[in-house]
């Protein structure tokens, strides 16, 4: 379906992307240190779900609807914005645990709440499909069969491939978090922390361009 040159430049420019961290590599690493390495895969896993449903978008011609509309692509991006900044206030209000607390450790947040925030952060973010819709179609060829098929094949595989990448980040970031608790990252400095971080990421996605401009 696609010729082996270009397919290989896809995979090259994939690769040097994925590697380049941007706002969902820092939201997992934050959600690694702060939780652990499980946590963070789970939210590498939640934001590759949310990409396919971009990728979708993409094949159908649906994200060329929204990078045209300046209000649809301004309501995505202020949802999404708006959706961080409620993850970060929520976790500036969490208490800190009792420093000698008797009894049982409390019980982790539940992988399937994570995983679901994960995909609505990545389906908020019209930037998202912005990449998708200008990136995908540069490596397809309508001589070579159907557009959408090519798309859909591409988008998949950059997918699988962020997903790799994402839980490699994870599993560093997991692992120096371990390391940092077991020191000074503990109490309301983390909680300040890791709120900070999800409150400017979602500052930079309100203040951000619109795909229609």
């Amino acid at each position: 379906m696609i010729e082996h040159p270009t397919f290989a430049l896809f995979l090259l420019t994939s690769v040097v992307l994925l590697l380049t961290p941007g706002p969902a590599v820092l939201y997992i690493v934050t959600r690694s240190v702060d939780q652990g390495r499980g946590a963070g895969v789970v939210s590498a896993l939640g934001i590759g779900v949310g990409s396919l449903f971009h990728v979708a978008a993409a094949t159908l011609g649906m994200s060329a609807l929204l990078v045209s509309s300046s209000l649809a692509f301004a309501a995505l991006k202020y949802l999404g914005a708006a959706y961080l900044v409620y993850l970060g206030i929520q976790k500036l209000r969490e208490r800190e645990p009792p420093e000698h607390q008797q009894g049982p450790p409390p019980a982790p947040r539940k992988r399937s709440r994570i995983f679901w925030q994960g995909v609505v952060v990545n389906l908020l973010n019209p930037k998202v499909a912005l990449f998708f819709f200008a990136f995908l179609p540069q490596f397809t060829d309508p001589s070579r069969g159907t557009v959408a098929g090519q798309l859909l094949l591409l988008g998949c595989l950059f997918v699988a491939m962020g997903i790799v990448s994402d839980s490699l980040y994870a599993l560093l970031a997991g692992s120096i978090g371990h390391r940092l608790k077991r020191s000074w990252w503990s109490g309301r400095g983390q909680h300040r922390l890791v709120g900070g971080v999800y409150l400017s990421l979602g500052v930079a996605t309100a203040l951000s361009g619109s795909g229609a401009e």
